[in-house]
């Protein structure tokens, strides 16, 4: 298990070294100069030259590339050009608002879908399974913009029960996040608990019908024994990768729900990076995203070798 987690982890790091890579040649293709956005079009020349010479903006893109990485080594992720504080400084006070939101979202979502998916897979054909069927059905084809526009407008605009921008860290005040935070977490979780539903009833349903579950219930087994330890082990290897995507939700997925709900977290310093050419800071959030990611199909891959040792001895 020890050598099969050291490739999976190398060959990790290799796809985060070939994302930076493309990250940072994409991004310097954009049009306009991010200099001039940053000091406006009537900046004397000399403070648009020192300042691109300041950013090594005049040297090779080869060699701004190795500057960036080194930095990042050292922790320095550079500086912003439109806020004139450091990348490290921003994610601080931004990263914490949307984690606040994904990762109480995933965990709601990946508990709900998989609850959901069992009863409506053990209660198969009855009013149950039907409705969760329908429930979840609405869920994944519902857009989430549209029910984040609804829920504010209802819930915030009409009614005044949530606050209508931003989001109150646990930190700060726990009952304050409660209220800030339902409304964008509800919004996040409906596609991830549709998805996650949906799957688990899937191989549930054809794991029950299987000669070993039919095997332990001959032997006398509670049936609540034969669905939890026999078939929800076996059923739990597609759905793990279900999981590892929504998993990455928790940071690509904030840029929708903050723009709606006005939060200022790392979705909405990601879309002002883009508008305002913030090389460093644009970059900086697309690592992090790709980092994430990379991170969840680790996650994922080490998962389905723990579950099943033939997937590890396979890919091994």
């Amino acid at each position: 298990m020890a050598s099969y987690i050291i490739r999976r982890v190398l060959a990790a790091l290799l796809v985060i070294l070939v994302v930076s890579i493309f990250v940072f040649s994409i991004i310097h293709l954009l049009p306009g100069d991010p200099v001039i956005l940053a000091l406006g079009l009537e900046a004397d020349i000399q403070d648009i030259e020192r300042l691109r010479e300041e950013k090594n903006l005049n040297d090779p893109l080869p060699t701004q590339y190795i500057k960036w990485v080194g930095g990042i080594f050292h922790g320095d992720f550079g500086d912003s050009l439109i806020e004139f504080r450091p990348v490290t400084q921003i994610f601080k006070d931004r990263l914490p608002r949307t984690l606040a939101i994904g990762i109480p979202a995933f965990i709601i979502g990946v508990l709900i879908g998989v609850l959901f998916g069992i009863i409506s897979a053990v209660k198969r054909g009855k009013f149950i399974d039907q409705l969760i069927t329908l429930l979840t059905t609405l869920g994944i084809g519902t857009p989430q913009f549209w029910l984040g526009m609804i829920l504010m407008y209802v819930f915030a605009f009409k009614l005044k029960i949530f606050p209508m921008r931003n989001i109150i860290l646990p930190s700060v005040s726990f009952p304050g996040y409660l209220r800030s935070a339902f409304l964008p977490v509800f919004c996040s979780c409906i596609h991830m608990i549709g998805s996650c539903s949906r799957q688990t009833r899937s191989n549930m349903l054809e794991v029950i019908s299987q000669d070993y579950i039919r095997t332990a219930r001959a032997n006398g087994l509670s049936e609540k024994r034969v669905i939890y330890k026999h078939a929800l082990k076996n059923a739990l290897i597609p759905v793990v990768t279900v999981v590892g995507m929504n998993l990455r939700s928790i940071v690509a997925g904030s840029v929708l729900i903050e723009n709606i709900f006005t939060i200022t977290g790392l979705g909405t310093t990601m879309t002002g990076a883009i508008n305002n050419r913030d090389y460093w800071v644009l970059q900086s959030c697309v690592l992090l995203i790709s980092f994430f990611a990379v991170f969840s199909n680790l996650l994922v891959d080490i998962i389905y070798g723990y579950i099943d040792p033939r997937i590890r001895e396979a890919r091994g």
